[in-house]
């Protein structure tokens, strides 16, 4: 096994295909066959299933590439310490559901850490994909969220891929909408209340189950409904269209503006907010801290009848 070979199977797991990852290699598809399955043969397991349209990781190659992954950026710090050239080694790397309190308290971790050179990665996702960055080692950390209608089947796709998970604290929905909403002085709304504006909610993708979804109550049925990719623009059509999507309440000025208001939802559900992690990597101590800080931030702005959890684990 060489460092080149575990750089083309990161390659080929970006890219989903041979050739297209032997285009970004600049080398033959033949070449880089060839270095795939003899890394294969080598240590006794299939990485990947080949199939017409590409190829796939299965669950070992999706374990393998996440040590692959450690291997080589291990590698890169030893030759940026020991080569001509410098490279800014990243410290820490998140992918979260878009939430607003998870960029505020990155903030915080990133002005704490206070050093002349870092590289931190904070990407706001789908639920398969943030799944798949904890899988791969892309991203250290996972936020998402669990409610009564999805618990068991995150949880069960969180088992099946080996990664593990802690409870950060459990929240009452809300939903957010812009100032001059005709709901926003409200001290609460239902379901049916909303039923005349429309609902904001993420697109999920081609994983575009229920089960997938950023928001509560995501099989009712309403009559209007827009899907976005970002939090920018949800915030832009919460305002320009009176639209509203439901959340879990934490909301503050400090980065986001006085431009949103969150109402109490009246409901049966709750909101549980998760960080997701792999069970063979100890977390680092920045990954640590960032949850403190991220528990010590939601406290701050909470609904008073939410519940932050303690550090115990939950079942895994």
């Amino acid at each position: 096994m060489t460092l080149t070979q575990l750089r083309y199977l990161i390659a080929v797991a970006h890219h989903s295909s041979l050739q297209k990852a032997a285009a970004s290699l600049y080398i033959s598809q033949p070449s880089l066959s060839k270095a795939i399955s003899s890394l294969e043969d080598e240590m006794g397991i299939i990485i990947f299933r080949r199939k017409s349209t590409g190829v796939d990781l299965t669950d070992e190659g999706y374990r393998f590439l996440s040590y692959a992954k450690q291997v080589i950026e291990q590698a890169d710090v030893l030759l940026a310490h020991y080569s001509r050239g410098h490279k800014v080694r990243r410290v820490l790397s998140v992918s979260s559901h878009h939430y607003a309190f998870v960029v505020n308290a990155f903030v915080r971790l990133v002005n704490e850490y206070n050093k002349d050179e870092y590289e931190f990665s904070l990407r706001e996702s789908r639920t398969c994909d943030i799944i798949e960055d904890v899988l791969t080692g892309r991203s250290e950390l996972g936020i998402i969220y669990l409610s009564n209608y999805n618990r068991e089947v995150i949880k069960n796709i969180l088992r099946s891929k080996d990664l593990a998970f802690k409870g950060l604290f459990m929240a009452r929905p809300h939903v957010f909408v812009c100032r001059t909403h005709p709901l926003a002085e409200r001290s609460s709304v239902t379901l049916g209340d909303l039923v005349d504006f429309p609902r904001l909610t993420y697109d999920q993708g081609t994983n575009n189950s229920f089960y997938y979804s950023e928001e509560l109550h995501s099989t009712e049925i309403v009559p209007k409904n827009i899907v976005v990719t970002d939090r920018a623009t949800l915030f832009n059509l919460l305002i320009g269209l009176q639209g509203y999507t439901i959340a879990s309440g934490i909301l503050s000025s400090d980065l986001n503006g006085d431009q949103i208001v969150s109402v109490p939802l009246e409901s049966d559900e709750n909101m549980e907010l998760i960080s997701v992690y792999r069970k063979s990597q100890k977390l680092s101590t920045l990954a640590s801290r960032y949850l403190e800080l991220l528990k010590d931030y939601v406290l701050e702005f909470i609904h008073p009848d939410a519940i932050i959890i303690d550090d115990q684990k939950r079942s895994q």
